[in-house]
Parts: C-alpha cells; sequence; structure tokens
C-alpha cells in the first residue's frame, strides 16, 4: 500500500464512477482499476462493490476511508512542512468557528513576534473540521462553542479525539439584525416575535449538523431558515431581507464587516460556553503557546 493507492481509493469514493475518478486523476481507467484490485488483495477486502449502476462502498470499505482521511491528511501536512517552497519559513496554524476574538487573538500573535518569513493559517470553518483539523495536527488551537443543545455531543467528540477543552467565556443568547431594521432599537425580544423573518445559520454541511451547529437555539423549529457558509453572504442577506442570526453578542466595533449591525438580547436562554481545544498531551509551538497567551487575555470564567 502507497499513498497513491489510498488517494486513488479517495478519489474514487468521491466520484460517481471509475471513469469519472479516472479523469480527475489523470490516469487511465484500467490502470486505476487494477491498482484498486492490488490494493484490495493486498489488504485481504473489498474496498468497493461493483454492480451495474457503478461502484458503491462496501462496510469494510467505508471503514478503511475514514483511516485513508487520516492518513492522506498527515501526508499533506508532512508534504507541505517539508517539501513545499514554504518549508523553511515558520508555520503556525489555526482553527475556529466563528468568533472575532480568535481572529484578534491570531493578528496579535502576528504583531507580537513579527516573524521575517512565515506562513500562518487561520480557517475559519466548521465545528467538526475545528476539532479534526487539531486531532489531525492540521491546526495546533482551535476555537468551539457549545450550547445545552450539544454539550454532550461535543464533550463526547472531544474524549474521543483525545482532546482537551479550555472554557474562556458563557455567553448568553442574543440576535443579531441590521441597524436599520424595525426591531433594531429593541433591548429585549422573543424568538416568537422573529417568526416572520428568516434565520441565517451557520450550514454544517453533514449528517450530524444539528448536533454541531455552532449557535444557540439549535433544536427551535424556525418557520423561515436560510443556510450560509460565508460570512459576507450572511451579513447582506440580513441586511437585504430584514433577517436576523443567533449569536453570543459579542461585535467588535472596528470590525468593518459587522459594523451594520444591532445585538438583542433574546428572552429564551441557552448559554454559549466558548472556549479553545488542544491536543491532550501535544507540543505547542512557541506561536501556539503565544496564541493561547493572548486567548486568555478574553477569559471570563
Amino acid at each position: 500500500m502507497n499513498i497513491s493507492q489510498i488517494r486513488y481509493i479517495l478519489q474514487v469514493a468521491n466520484s460517481s464512477s471509475i471513469r469519472e475518478a479516472a479523469t480527475k486523476l489523470y490516469i487511465s481507467q484500467p490502470a486505476l482499476s487494477s491498482s484498486i484490485r492490488e490494493l484490495e488483495e493486498e489488504l485481504g477486502i473489498l474496498i468497493f462493490e461493483r454492480t451495474n449502476k457503478g461502484i458503491v462502498l462496501t462496510e469494510e470499505g467505508r471503514e478503511f476511508v475514514t483511516y485513508a482521511k487520516k492518513v492522506n491528511s498527515q501526508y499533506e501536512i508532512m508534504e507541505d512542512r517539508y517539501f513545499s517552497k514554504d518549508a523553511h519559513k515558520d508555520r503556525f496554524s489555526v482553527s475556529t468557528q466563528h468568533y472575532n476574538f480568535s481572529i484578534r487573538a491570531f493578528t496579535n500573535v502576528i504583531k507580537k513576534n513579527d516573524p521575517e518569513k512565515f506562513v500562518f493559517s487561520i480557517h475559519e470553518t466548521k465545528t467538526r473540521e475545528v476539532l479534526e483539523d487539531v486531532r489531525n495536527l492540521k491546526s495546533e488551537v482551535g476555537i468551539i462553542s457549545y450550547s445545552g443543545a450539544n454539550e454532550d455531543v461535543i464533550k463526547k467528540l472531544i474524549k474521543e479525539y483525545n482532546l482537551e477543552f479550555t472554557p474562556l467565556m458563557i455567553r448568553e443568547t442574543y440576535i443579531y439584525v441590521w441597524k436599520n431594521h424595525e426591531l433594531a432599537n429593541r433591548k429585549e425580544i422573543s424568538i416568537e416575535e422573529l417568526a416572520d423573518y428568516p434565520c441565517i445559520t451557520f450550514d454544517q454541511s453533514d449528517d450530524s449538523n444539528f448536533y454541531l451547529t455552532e449557535e444557540a437555539m439549535a433544536d427551535y423549529d424556525f418557520p423561515k431558515l436560510i443556510k450560509s457558509d460565508d460570512r459576507a453572504t450572511t451579513m447582506e442577506i440580513i441586511a437585504e431581507l430584514g433577517g436576523y442570526s443567533i449569536g453570543s453578542g459579542m461585535l467588535s466595533g472596528d470590525n468593518a464587516i459587522l459594523k451594520g449591525l444591532v445585538s438583542i438580547k433574546l428572552k429564551e436562554e441557552d448559554p454559549l460556553t466558548i472556549g479553545y481545544i488542544l491536543r491532550k498531551g501535544g507540543y505547542l509551538s512557541s506561536y501556539g503557546n503565544d496564541y493561547v497567551e493572548e486567548l486568555l487575555k478574553f477569559k471570563e470564567i
């Protein structure tokens, strides 16, 4: 088994046919089929079942793909670290849910160290990806939150992924509307009063999105719901459609993209516990330690 075969399997698993996968991999269909058969024989399992309608993963194949994704992710990190043109530069990476303080801490680390040459990354992404990025060494530190609706699930995943969570703050529930919204002058509001307006949530895009949502009120049945996976798009929808989103009430006054928003306290309570995750017993670079130090400046509990 080699990394090429692993990548072949992953590509086929994400394609509708061998032909499509071969085209994306720039190899011939017979060569791809032969490589897959060789790997199946070596492992002694059947990864794909061939049918008249194409190929599908077997139960053993699905298990193999789970491990293959982890191996490929680790290999990509090694490639980037040791074989890319930027291999000689300082590196640091963070994965985070959508919180401005995590970005502020990130920029503060760069300002503090002012490295001569560096490749730093900040991934503003989905909950599961934050967890997986830290587990798989893609990022040293992750920023996540949980509410009463998904606390048990998040804590279970943190334990399974061999991570440790440090809480920074517990935030009450707010909604965000555009500054010219007819409700913008309210100090407090009930979720039922918002029934006529669309709620815009961050799209987690997997079958467990209910449990991994980063917003409070995840178990509420919103009559009008729009899912977005881009912060700027969300802001535009809120402004154009008179919609709202649910958050922690933290609006940075010097953040241009948030300047048009107004936060209103929600009567219904579903507090968010927000904090950072690290690999249990893992190594932190000097930048990682500096980042945690910056995060702790926002600690409220």
